[in-house]
């Protein structure tokens, strides 16, 4: 039976991995990820898992050691954030690439430079391109679920990917909030036991783990599988979902639409965002003002035709993005979205950048995109791709 407790995002995370209770843990601590790695630590030390816990000198030997035991057909799990994200860089290709089902949360935060130590998504945007599925989380019971869903995901036989969970940094990660744990017994008939198809220490059938393969080898033939993969890991996103329904009662998909069946625009958005943004849709509702929004969970890989089909009734979308992609037309999200709509029924599409740094988003701001997006929808244009929200002229 379901368990109702107040705990932040970090340690609901932290409990889900109690539950899973995986093979091996490699972690470096970095603002604002430590508290998962520390409850997770006082649990390995209090014999309430059988983890080997390995510390290491830095995010991308942690990343290395997950590797390395994720080939051994461990059950391996590790967490980061920012800056522990991109020095682990190179080791993110190699981990998808080598197809090894590592599950990682990434507490989203800022890339430096200046200093900044809260939330945007950078960091995980800057990795969208790694081989790794995407999942992003609104609230800590999100986080929780997406953690216990993101192992059955990364070591189906169908995927062997590495999956990344995503949650904001502070305004989850740190905020207590209320949420509903299943037991231990579920959780562990639910994950099951790790089927690796080959692992290192297994003697009898021996194989090659990241050999050269030069000029005239396969290694456009791995990219190509590699990326098939990636793409078919929403079929494996929306089966797991299924199931997780039937063991906790709570509904997934690629995404959340809210009030957007018959809504004539829609806001996109990622993340704790969504919770600001539903409270302004249902203030323009009361207005008489047909608003809607779509919730992304599934960033990579990106849901674009089903994402087009929720869309195509509306008259113009707004996409914001807690991100930048320097020197493009827009931010990631958005760039993805206007594709995705590209080449079928025209509806304008306009992009905003909001809350970098961790700068606050207010529902003024989002009912301003709101109010841009009637005025789209009267004269089907969008005057610009990109717009900021919230930023000091």
């Amino acid at each position: 039976m379901a368990k109702k407790v107040a705990m932040t995002g970090n340690s609901a995370c932290a409990e889900a991995m109690r539950q899973i209770n995986p093979d091996v843990v490699a972690a470096y601590p970095i603002t604002p990820q430590t508290a998962i790695v520390e409850d997770f630590s006082g649990f390995v030390a209090s014999g309430k898992v059988s983890t080997e816990f390995v510390c290491v000198e830095s995010e991308h030997s942690a990343m290395s050691a997950c590797i390395g035991a994720a080939a051994s057909g461990a059950r391996v799990m590790t967490t980061t954030s920012s800056q522990g994200l991109a020095l682990m860089w190179e080791m993110l290709y190699i981990a998808a690439s080598l197809r090894l089902p590592i599950v990682m949360h990434n507490v989203n935060r800022t890339l430096s430079a200046p200093i900044n130590i809260h939330c945007d998504h950078s960091d995980s945007m800057g990795a969208r391109d790694a081989g790794w599925i995407h999942i992003f989380s609104e609230n800590a019971q999100e986080a929780y679920d997406n953690t216990i869903q993101a192992i059955r995901i990364a070591e189906d036989p169908a995927v062997c990917l590495p999956v990344m969970v995503l949650l904001d940094g502070f305004i989850i990660s740190h905020a207590i909030d209320r949420l509903e744990i299943l037991e231990d017994s579920q959780v562990k008939d639910f994950v099951g036991e790790i089927k690796p198809p080959y692992s290192l220490l297994n003697g009898k059938e021996p194989i090659t783990v990241g050999p050269f393969d030069g000029l005239h080898g396969y290694y456009f033939e791995f990219k190509k599988i590699e990326n098939e993969a990636l793409a078919s890991a929403k079929n494996t996103v929306l089966d797991v979902a299924k199931e997780y329904e039937r063991v906790s009662g709570r509904s997934y998909g690629l995404f959340e639409t809210y009030r957007l069946d018959d809504a004539e625009v829609g806001i996109i958005i990622l993340g704790s965002t969504a919770g600001t943004a539903k409270t302004v849709v249902d203030e323009l509702r009361n207005e008489g003002k047909k608003a809607g929004l779509l919730k992304l969970r599934l960033f990579r890989p990106f849901p674009a035709e089903e994402l087009a089909k929720a869309l195509s009734h509306l008259k113009a979308v707004a996409v914001l993005d807690r991100s930048c992609s320097f020197g493009a037309q827009g931010g990631p999200v958005f760039l993805e979205v206007r594709a995705a709509l590209y080449g079928g029924e025209h509806i304008p599409v306009a992009g905003y950048v909001y809350g970098l740094g961790g700068r606050d988003v207010s529902q003024n701001q989002i009912r301003k995109a709101y109010s841009d997006l009637f005025e789209i929808a009267k004269t089907g244009k969008a005057k610009d791709s990109l717009s900021y929200l919230g930023i000091r002229e």
